[in-house]
Parts: structure tokens; sequence; C-alpha cells
């Protein structure tokens, strides 16, 4: 059985059955990982003894006749911003070196007891800012479709590792489109859940309104069997929601009759003729699967991205204030005063953390918060209002997941307003906490991967799951495979 060629589904029936051991998968990936990280920069961290170790339980339990878990020995790989007991946490900075956190993520516990083997943690732009996983401390990860492209951000780690065949399976973590724009990048599926589904306790904060864990994989049927393992009420985390978390039911029973929405302004932002082809022959084929499709207007797309950054950006500056040598994160040697030891600290952070933190200390400053920071959140409220009444009369509404497909590395690092434009299709949906989801839509003439963006209103993940899976069933696109994994 060819282990690189199943799902995370398929995989764990095949444990779960002994058709293969989770000894043989965990190996499998190892070796992979071994071969094709070197040049990829996928993985920050990986222990091969410990994945072992995680396998042969799983093994035990099979043989002594015990329900493994949904899934049972699928290696699942983890964003490094996102905390797991026994290995490191770096959030792809400096400052963070040598973390070994005390407790673990209640989304990292839940895949264990689901059976999942964790595999290793993979790289991001530093602590989830950017949007090419160029902004890594380690290292930019290269996209396996092309490797002089960005695999997106910010995690492009785990979308990469997932798209090369380095894992099955991976979490992420979105905030303004980091789990969506990379699996469009990378050529595989991406799923933000509504704000609140996915529990945020043991995720390195960025902006903490926005900031959601959300699964990266092959195919939409394996996104929902992980957000039915993660997802649920969690009383660590204030802001979980007290919903059901089973998405596998009914995913496969189609979408016929389901009315669906294009926004016209956000159509104008598109910035490749391919990626325009591409979203026209995902509206075809909506309508051949049983959907009614009709153009609508949701204003104001440039409003919702600066919107977005003044937001991200203010919560930013107030959750970095904790990295100061003193109580938290290393500490950059000493000076004669305390503001001296930790302005040699703070040294570490990175360029573009540097200027999230100035811009977000700017918009909150006396003078200038009514300015801005209270017109970013009016605006906020306004986008959330267009998209509660569009939902009005349509299901869901479809987009592009990025104006582009994958960029150059290192087209967009000297101007940093148009890396932020990248965002542009994705912000909206984290704005209003809705879910949305990336599927493969296509190929651009040079054949790097196009996503299309499936939104639905909130605890809809049910609904846009399924309108996902009957897209990927009938294009057939989320069977393509990266060069890397040939």
């Amino acid at each position: 059985m060819e282990i690189n060629s199943l799902t995370s589904f398929e995989l764990s029936r095949s444990i779960s059955s002994r058709e293969i051991s989770a000894l043989e998968a965990a190996e499998f990936y190892l070796e992979k990982i071994g071969r094709l990280n070197p040049a990829l920069n996928c993985f920050l961290h990986a222990a091969p003894d410990k994945v072992r170790e995680q396998a042969k339980r799983i093994d035990g339990l099979i043989e002594s006749g015990e329900n493994a878990g949904p899934l049972a020995g699928v290696p699942v790989a983890i964003k490094d911003n996102i905390l797991a007991l026994d290995s490191p946490a770096t959030a792809g900075s400096d400052i963070l070196e040598g973390f070994l956190p005390p407790y673990e993520a209640t989304a990292v516990t839940r895949l264990r007891e689901a059976g999942a083997v964790i595999l290793g943690k993979t790289n991001l732009d530093e602590f989830g800012m950017g949007s090419s996983c160029e902004h890594s401390a380690f290292g930019p990860t290269l996209n396996p479709w092309h490797a002089g492209r960005v695999p997106g951000g910010s995690s492009g780690g785990s979308a990469a590792a997932v798209s090369a065949g380095l894992a099955p399976a991976a979490l992420g973590s979105d905030t303004g489109g980091s789990v969506r724009q990379p699996a469009s990048f990378c050529g595989i599926a991406g799923m933000r859940p509504t704000y609140g589904l996915a529990s945020r306790y043991g995720l390195i904060a960025f902006a903490s309104s926005f900031d959601q864990i959300g699964p990266l994989a092959r195919d939409t049927k394996d996104l929902a069997l992980l957000m039915s393992a993660i997802c649920g009420p969690d009383h660590l985390d204030s802001t979980s929601l007290d919903c059901s978390s089973d998405f596998l039911s009914g995913i496969e029973d189609g979408i016929e009759g389901i009315k669906i929405g294009v926004p016209t302004e956000y159509i104008s932002k598109i910035e490749d003729a391919d990626v325009t082809c591409a979203l026209d022959h995902a509206v075809k084929t909506f309508k051949d699967i049983g959907a009614s499709v009709d153009e609508i207007s949701l204003p104001e797309p440039d409003a919702t991205v600066a919107s977005y950054y003044v937001i991200a950006t203010a919560e930013a500056s107030s959750n970095m204030a904790r990295y100061t040598g003193v109580h938290y994160s290393s500490r950059a040697g000493s000076g004669p005063t305390a503001g001296d030891m930790i302005e040699r600290t703070r040294n570490k952070f990175g360029p573009e953390v540097k200027r999230r933190i100035l811009l977000g200390t700017f918009v909150l400053s006396s003078g200038y918060y009514d300015r801005y920071y209270m017109k970013a959140q009016e605006a906020r409220a306004r986008i959330t209002g267009m998209f509660e009444e569009v939902f009005r009369s349509f299901d869901i509404v479809i987009l592009p997941t990025a104006p582009s497909p994958a960029f150059k590395i290192g087209e967009k690092l000297s101007d940093p307003l148009e890396m932020y434009l990248c965002d542009i299709m994705t912000a909206g949906a984290s704005l209003a906490g809705l879910p949305a989801l990336s599927v493969p839509c296509g190929f651009s003439a040079d054949g790097l991967p196009i996503g299309l963006q499936i939104i639905g209103p909130k605890l809809s993940d049910a609904s846009v799951l399924r309108a996902g899976r009957a897209f990927e069933k009938k294009t057939g696109l989320c069977n393509q495979v990266a060069p890397a994994m040939e």
C-alpha cells in the first residue's frame, strides 16, 4: 500500500484495520522529512524517537483491541506558535530561543486524544506576522510547486509540509488569512473555523480577536476529520463557543439548491488573469453541481485591509509587550539599567514584528486612538454587518483566496504595503469571525496553484466544508501532486 497516496481519513482506517502500522506510517514520513526538509525548510523541529514512541503506543492500543481514535496513527505537523509538550516553541523568533512550554495547546491535546501522532513543529513568519513565510528567524520556507516562490504565510511551513508530502495533515493559525492563503499557494485545502470554535489556549498570541487555529490537509474530508477532533468548548479559553463539533456527518451530501454570491467589488481586485479564469471556471462548476450563483455587492475591500491592519497591529503591540527578558522570553545580556536590558532583548525581534509593534503603538497613542483605532473598529462592525446582510439571501460567498498565485521569493519584501494587500481577499472573514475555506480551483499558465475561498455565516462550518467537498469531487483538483512529492 502506497502510504503517500492515502489521505488522513484513509490512513487512519488502514492503521485501525492493521493493513499498515502506525510505526510504518511514522517511519515513512520521517524519512521524507529527512530527505526533503533540508531544501524546503518546512520543519523547524522534529524528534524522531518521540514520534516513534507515539506510533508504537497507537499500535499497542490497536493490537489489544482498543479503539485508538478517529485519527489513529495519523502523523500531524504543528505550526511552531502552537504549544506542544516536549517540543520547543519559537514562533519563528530568536526571542523565544530555548523556550520549552510547560503546558500544551488544547488543540494538540485533543489531537493526541483522537490518536494522532505529533510529527514536529513547522516554520512560520515570526509570531505569525507575514504573508510569505519569509519573515522567520530561521530562514524562508520554499513552495513545493516552485522553489523560487513563497508558500504563503504565516502558516507556510505547515502548508508546504502537506503539499510536499512531508505530513498528511497539519495545524496552522489564521489571523488575517494565514491558513487560507498558504493553502491556496501550495495547492491544498485549509480552513479557518468560526471564531471561538477551536480553542486558542496554547496558541502564542498575535492579534487575539482574530487568531484562530485551523487545519490544513489534502482535501476537505480530512479538514472535517481534524476539525471534529480539535473543535469544541474549552473552559481554558473564555472566547470558546459551546457548539457541536461533528463535521464529517453529511459532508458527502452535495449542495443541490444552495445560493452562492460572488462579490463584484472583490473581482475588480484580482491581479492575475489566470485567477479570474479560475474563478469563472469555479462559478460554472458550482452551477453544474446544482447551485445557483449570482453577483452580489460587498463594498469596501480596501477598508477591509486597512481596518484589519490597524486593529491587528494594535493588538500585536499589546501582546508583544510581555517579551522583555524580565519574566518572559530569552534575555539578551544585561545592562546598567533594566531599560537597557529590555532594549537589547527586543532587538531580537525581526523587522516585520518591530514594524507592527510601532504601528500598533502609534494607533493606540493619545491623539490617534479615535482617529485610527476607533474608526477601524467602526469599519469592522460595518463589514460584519455587510456579511450578515448578504447571508440573509445567500448561503455562501465565493471569491479567490488570493489576488494572484504565489509570488517570487523577495519580490514584496521591500514594500510592506504591497505585502499587506495580499490579504485583501481573506481579511473580511477574519474581521467578521466567519468560517472560511480555501480549496484548489485551478493553475496559472506557469503551473502555480490557485485557490478558491468559500465563506459562510457564523457556525456554518459544516456547510462550508460540504460545499468545498462537492466542488473538489467535481474538479478532482485535490488529487494534484506537487513536484516535491513525485
